[in-house]
């Protein structure tokens, strides 16, 4: 096994341990803050939330900290170069949460943080406030044991849950600023805290929202049902008709350009530990469900998806309403692969949903966002780095995996800044990021602060060579 300089790696954990209730406060103080993007009532919070991000960059030691404008929700920008010389880390995250609702199913108050058994419970305590903000004690770290061996810029935004839709215009007028060598995101997770792993690969996204019109107002039940459509049951069936019995995607077109893995990936693939009895546990679950032919590792990495996030119509409230609806609605997202494109499945969607929708209703499609499905390398000097890095403070070599999830301005980072990008997260697939009751481990907070430096440390021997 490669080893650091014993001395270093004991500088940044004693320094770590020294400080570990303050990291511990000074995380939950940005967790008390509902910095929910997604709705404007959240407004002043996401600006409020910016600005702390900003008071804890300079109280760590980065220079030229600010809050960018943007048509949304602020960037907070800030740097540290100690040589022009030396090679440039540019770190992303993203201070911006999901809602909370439903709120009866949390356990404890959203933004209210509390530890229970080991574990930081609150929302964006994982997504991504708590391993946005590693990467802030983590440079402090650095600074105050003069371990810093290069340079570090950071982009931390606000808009990541809502499809960082003005992160494109800001990448482009600052193309001068967030000039580095690499980005650094942990916005993704590992397999276990026993079984390290590195995201090589991440899927796009295309979120739709489809309305279905039926008659021109709310009909008697009685009177009209059975003689005029009900939207909400055409919604239904239309929705239905999108899968065949093998879960395939029915949209034509869909699949074109797709890459498929060899039976040699595959084979690498199923090698990453898995136990599905223990994976239909934690999820309350009898059987899995998904398309036939791939293993559920498979389906959750490297096949596109078409799922249904949320639907309504009707009488929803207590009580009886023997009401026959005007409207039917439902938010749909589909998860893209390498070799699919989001505006393309954007097209071949509407164009299938309203071919597919019977006389009696009109249909409405809206397409909200979406973002590139990625590869990255694991050749790369940055890749090695954070490898070495993992395997340092796990003692084990992670395994390098396919992320289910989308970052869609990873995609964004390549094509404007001509930067490759290295996905090292410390979450869990059972963090419950977006559910009620998002916890984030606080092994994982210390994991992630020990072994970012270790990365900076890798990364510039390596830049020599």
């Amino acid at each position: 096994m490669n080893t650091v300089n014993t001395s270093t790696k004991s500088e940044i954990n004693d320094y770590i341990k020294a400080n570990e209730k303050r990291f511990l406060d000074e995380l939950f103080e940005l967790l008390r803050i509902p910095s929910v993007s997604a709705d404007s009532k959240y407004k002043p919070d996401i600006v409020k939330t910016a600005e702390a991000v900003k008071a804890k960059l300079i109280a760590a030691g980065a220079d030229k900290v600010e809050l960018v404008q943007t048509p949304g929700n602020p960037v907070v920008y800030g740097e540290k170069i100690i040589d022009p010389k030396l090679p440039t880390v540019l770190v992303y995250g993203h201070y911006d949460v999901q809602p909370a609702d439903p709120l009866n199913l949390w356990t404890s108050p959203p933004f209210e943080p509390v530890i229970k058994d080991g574990k930081i419970y609150a929302r964006g305590s994982c997504d991504d406030k708590g391993q946005m903000f590693m990467h802030v004690k983590a440079f402090e770290t650095m600074l105050k044991t003069n371990n810093l061996p290069c340079n570090v810029k950071f982009m931390i935004e606000g808009e990541e849950e809502v499809g960082s839709s003005n992160l494109g215009t800001f990448l482009k007028e600052n193309k001068e600023r967030l000039k580095g060598d690499v980005i650094l995101i942990s916005d993704t997770g590992i397999i276990a805290n026993d079984t390290p792993s590195i995201d090589v690969g991440l899927r796009g996204l295309c979120y739709m929202e489809v309305e279905v019109t039926g008659p021109s107002r709310d009909l008697h039940s009685g009177v009209y049902g059975g003689a005029v459509a009900n939207p909400i049951n055409i919604l239904c069936e239309m929705i239905a008709s999108m899968k065949d019995k093998n879960n395939h995607i029915t949209i034509p077109g869909f699949y074109d350009g797709v890459i498929e893995l060899s039976a040699e990936e595959r084979a690498e693939m199923a090698k990453a530990p898995f136990n599905l009895e223990n994976y239909k546990k934690d999820l309350s679950i009898d059987d899995i469900h998904g398309e036939t032919g791939y293993s559920t590792i498979e389906r959750t990495g490297i096949r596109p998806t078409l799922d249904v996030n949320g639907i309504w119509g009707g009488y929803t409230g207590e009580g009886a309403k023997t009401v026959l609806p005007s409207k039917a609605y439902a938010k749909i997202s589909m998860r893209l692969v390498p070799g699919q494109n989001s505006k393309r499945t954007a097209e071949l969607f509407t164009k299938h949903f309203t071919a597919i929708a019977p006389k009696s209703v009109k249909v409405k499609v809206t397409e909200h966002h979406g973002g590139e499905p990625v590869l990255t390398p694991t050749n790369s000097i940055a890749f090695q780095a954070a490898s070495k890095a993992m395997e340092e403070t796990f003692g084990k070599k992670p395994v390098p995996t396919r992320g289910g999830g989308s970052i869609p301005i990873v995609a964004l980072f390549e094509s404007v800044l001509g930067l490759k990008s290295v996905l090292m997260g410390f979450g869990l697939d059972t963090d419950a990021i977006h559910s009620p009751n998002e916890h984030y481990g606080v092994f994982n907070y210390f994991k992630g602060i020990e072994t970012i430096p270790l990365f900076f440390k890798h990364y510039a021997e390596m830049s020599k060579k």
